[in-house]
């Protein structure tokens, strides 16, 4: 259930007695159950708001997070606060307002959000450090000693000469020979020579990898004049944000580079959001090689690292060593201290935008965070989202635009391919078209590189039966089962259910049941047969599990180890590979046949996006698009490399019929696993809203989601529409806590929702 204000205080945190006079806090326990309590504060001890505390809960002690400090006598006593973790707030002032701001605006409990200011890594009071034994010469022996020594051990006097001759004051372990050396080295230290300790190291994702210094290249007159924006609202202390509309290869990543360098040097913090954590790597190693004279000042926050990398990387933020934060939608409370700019990177992708709760969009919230900051903020794209269009079109934003690519290059030639008339090869299964085909092997030949987009992973996308039409469906989920053929096995893509391929027809018996469709899988098994000495890698969520897998790939890529790059959209945004001529996209029609009002605009900036990854190098690239809709209007903007005449045209259409950005939609959903239990608690809920919703909010009928079950739950929905989100925020989530329809009824509210399945 959403909860528009903390539970009261229960008994865990009382003493019955006489009413408490002295200060007290509310904190929010650590935990699973967003348990928010009042305990008393010690006199002497100073707490503030945002600060770690250990206190009892019941018969255990646990530690939470200070959320405010109350006032006023309770009608009984409190238990104390045992002890305070911190004296400075792990949580800023900003931080918590922010938190504040985006549950009351998101509809969601403040302590959703609070847990993600400080992941969960941060939260244990206590986490192992790694630690590793560290040498240091105490005193240099003189010649007969050394002589004594190497006469009877020669390798503690290996040891010692090699200690004599470094240039730092001490040496790891691991580079005097790892455990092999322990016995000479506390040997050594018995005689008084050397001491041995444990240093406490921080834990860097980027592991032993070492970055080539880089220098500022030189700016063209679009570069230097957006840098020039930039730095001058940061001058002058302007958070009115700068969209940064630059064509792909344009060389924004150089002014976001030199703009940074900049902001550092004023003693200032930088905040990246990249919008997935496929493109963290890149820009990670961008940045790292471009401060490489500055060690440390570069740190990377994303789910996908290890509880000690992040915790380590959090506080060397919080702490002020790292000036630099960079990471995906979550790193958005990074605590940067003295945050002056703010860089949103592909401001226009759908991944900033949380699915899950807290349904928070990372770009919105990194704009009014640098409004409390005061920070400098820009967002980039080469194809912007309609709202930060029009946002710049009214003057909320300031645009700046960079029309050229770097160096004088052009943009790649773009083909669309109607596939209707393509020739049946079953050669290629309708994969490859003939035109594709023939590029692919030109650039092979060439020893030049190619990307190839599909966003469908899996074999096949469904196993269907010819005779009765059955198809497969998963058991939790309405929704067909994927084949995948390395593990020989039918997955569901929303809830992971995996099942055996049958050998018939589980509803008729027949055995000519058949894969129907394909995904990225099947397309690596046509590309093999067809070019038998290409070196051919697949990327999508099914290989990129294990950790580094997908910096590896990129990384081999890019070191042209690899000829032929198979994806799924993480390949379609933000990375730079001179030696890719050639992209292809199969079945660019996927993204317009869902139920979205957002469907063109997602495609067009896909296709625009995959397309800008040809002809960054020497070499003019070529995009061939493959599609059975070539007439929509979408994949015609794209193939011009058209952003202002596809804004111009989307625009017209959603003013027309009052989508965003004209308006804020919210998603209302309520899941059960029993199936007239949800229709009636939202039916319920929709009579409800009818009577109190106020003019110019519609509210559609309540039906079932166009995905009807996932994970076991049945799920109905409506959609709401209004010139104003608060006013959703506040109607509906008062009358969603008035409902109370139990446990096993979920109601959840997604405002500027952009999942509408």
């Amino acid at each position: 259930m959403i909860m528009s204000a903390p539970p009261p205080a229960s008994d865990s945190g009382r003493l019955f007695g006489a009413p408490l006079s002295s200060p007290a806090v509310r904190v929010l326990v650590d935990g699973l159950d967003d348990m928010v309590l009042d305990y008393a504060v010690p006199p002497g001890m100073q707490v503030q708001r945002g600060c770690r505390v250990e206190v009892p809960l019941r018969s255990r002690k646990t530690t939470a997070t200070v959320l405010a400090l109350v006032e006023g006598q309770h009608d009984y006593a409190l238990k104390p606060v045992l002890r305070l973790i911190e004296e400075e707030p792990v949580i800023s002032p900003v931080l918590m307002d922010l938190a504040e701001w985006a549950a009351s605006y998101y509809a969601t409990p403040v302590e959703q959000m609070l847990r993600c200011v400080v992941p969960e890594p941060v939260r244990r009071e206590r986490h192992d450090e790694k630690t590793k034994k560290f040498v240091r010469l105490l005193r240099r022996p003189t010649d007969d000693e050394l002589n004594k020594i190497n006469a009877r051990a020669p390798r503690r006097a290996a040891i010692l000469r090699y200690l004599m001759e470094s240039l730092e004051d001490g040496e790891y372990l691991s580079s005097l020979g790892g455990t092999s050396a322990l016995a000479p080295c506390r040997a050594l230290e018995a005689q008084g020579l050397l001491s041995l300790e444990e240093r406490a190291v921080h834990r860097d994702p980027a592991g032993e990898e070492t970055f080539v210094p880089s220098v500022p290249l030189h700016l063209n007159d679009d570069q230097q004049n957006a840098l020039d924006v930039i730095l001058q609202a940061f001058n002058n202390g302007d958070s009115k944000p700068i969209l940064l509309q630059g064509v792909t290869g344009s060389g924004k990543t150089e002014v976001y580079l030199q703009a940074a360098r900049q902001v550092i040097s004023k003693g200032k913090g930088v905040l990246i959001l990249v919008p997935e954590i496929s493109l963290t790597p890149q820009t990670m190693s961008r940045f790292k090689s471009r401060f490489a004279e500055q060690p440390g000042t570069v740190a990377i926050l994303h789910s996908a690292m290890s509880d000690g990398e992040r915790f380590d990387e959090w506080h060397s933020i919080r702490r002020g060593r790292a000036r630099i934060a960079i990471g995906p939608r979550s790193a958005l409370f990074a605590p940067v201290t003295d945050l002056g700019l703010i860089i949103v990177d592909e401001e226009h992708d759908t991944s900033y935008k949380q699915e899950n709760s807290p349904r928070y969009h990372g770009r919105d919230l990194a704009v009014v965070r640098a409004r409390m900051e005061r920070a400098t903020i820009v967002l980039g794209s080469a194809t912007p989202s309609l709202e930060s269009i029009l946002n710049a079109r009214r003057g909320k934003y300031k645009l700046v635009r960079m029309d050229k690519r770097a160096d004088e290059r052009h943009l790649p030639l773009t083909r669309v391919l109607d596939m209707r008339s393509e020739p049946k090869d079953k050669r290629y299964h309708g994969i490859l078209s003939e035109r594709l085909r023939c590029a692919l092997e030109d650039r092979l030949h060439k020893g030049e590189q190619a990307i190839l987009l599909l966003n469908r992973r899996g074999f096949a996308r469904a196993l269907q039966c010819p005779d009765c039409g059955h198809m497969v469906i998963c058991e939790h989920c309405a929704l067909p089962l994927t084949y995948h053929l390395t593990e020989n096995r039918l997955v569901c893509h929303i809830c992971g259910y995996r099942a055996i391929v049958p050998e018939c027809c589980p509803e008729c018996n027949s055995r000519s049941i058949l894969l129907a469709g394909y995904g990225t899988q099947k397309v690596e098994t046509v590309l093999k047969r067809c070019f038998p000495t290409a070196r051919i890698c697949r990327v999508d969520a099914d290989v990129t599990v294990r950790k580094n897998a997908l910096r590896d790939i990129l990384a081999n890529f890019r070191a042209h180890c690899i000829d032929i790059l198979l994806g799924t959209q993480m390949i379609s945004k933000g990375l730079d590979f001179p030696g890719v001529t050639l992209v292809g996209v199969l079945n660019a029609d996927l993204g317009l046949c869902v139920p979205d009002p957002r469907a063109a605009e997602r495609t067009f900036q896909l296709l625009t996006q995959v397309a800008g990854r040809a002809g960054r190098g020497e070499v003019d690239g070529e995009v061939i698009i493959q599609t059975y809709s070539p007439q929509a209007a979408a994949i015609q903007f794209a193939r011009r490399h058209d952003t202002d005449g596809f804004a111009e045209n989307e625009l017209g259409l959603r003013e027309k019929f009052a989508f965003p950005p004209f308006s804020h939609l919210a998603v209302l959903t309520v899941r059960s696993e029993q199936e007239d239990l949800a229709a009636f608690a939202l039916a319920t809920l929709h009579k409800r809203l009818l009577a109190v919703l106020p003019s110019g909010v519609e509210i559609s009928d309540p039906l079932p989601a166009p995905l009807p079950k996932a994970f076991g739950q049945f799920r109905y929905q409506c959609v709401l529409k209004a010139a104003r989100a608060r006013v959703l925020s506040d109607i509906v989530s008062a009358e969603i806590n008035r409902l109370s329809p139990g446990d096993s009824v979920i109601v959840t509210l997604d405002i500027d929702a952009y999942n509408f399945t």
